[in-house]
């Protein structure tokens, strides 16, 4: 295992655009950096299921299996549309809102996360594909093992990446919303969010 190769290129896949940064930069920006950071920990949490199916094969299952590919897809893009429906009822009470405080809102929080990593199955396919790279056949650490420690580290650095663009994301945030005004957009545009990339992820194979 190169770790550091490893790491790197974890630290820039992590800050590429795509559905996971896009999500905790929308839930930073619209309910402030601790429910971004809430959010980020529970696709994180997610994250542990894909590197484990990944090192038990069990992704193999998945993508050699067209119907239950199309279920799990199906299942997190309906889930997402939901997301976005729920957003756009509940969108004039939503930015900067929530009680952290209420471990049930926390709970809720996390668990969406959690929901919207395991449900998206190309999550799973990507570290099948991805780990293997880095793993090393000649070592006296079983490839399996080396696979679980590759996806301990790139949790590690999402959670750290994730961290500082929900800190970055709720500074450069926070003024603007204070005006009704923009508000109102970033409401509708975390509503939007949710609800493209929920229709992307059903209409496309």
């Amino acid at each position: 295992m190169n770790i550091i190769e490893f790491a790197i290129a974890s630290i820039l896949l992590t800050l590429m655009p795509g559905p996971d940064i896009i999500f905790v930069i929308t839930q930073s920006v619209t309910q402030g950096k601790k429910s971004g950071i809430i959010f980020a920990f529970g696709l994180c949490t997610g994250l542990i299921f894909h590197t484990s199916a990944a090192a038990l094969g069990i992704s193999l299952i998945l993508y050699n299996s067209a119907t239950l590919f199309q279920i799990v897809k199906y299942l997190g893009a309906t889930y997402l549309i939901y997301l976005g429906i729920m957003a756009i009822i509940h969108r004039k009470k939503e930015v900067f809102d929530l009680d952290l405080s209420n471990k049930k809102v926390t709970k809720r929080l996390y668990s969406r996360g959690i929901l919207m990593n395991i449900l998206n199955p190309k999550v799973s396919l990507f570290f099948l594909a991805f780990l293997p790279q880095f793993v090393n056949t000649d070592s006296m650490i079983k490839a399996t093992n080396q696979m679980l420690i590759l996806g301990i580290i790139f949790i590690v650095q999402a959670i750290i990446v994730f961290t500082l663009v929900s800190i970055l994301a709720d500074k450069l945030a926070h003024r603007l919303v204070k005006n009704p005004k923009i508000s109102k957009i970033v409401a509708w545009t975390k509503a939007l969010v949710f609800l493209v990339i929920g229709i992307e992820i059903a209409i496309n194979n």
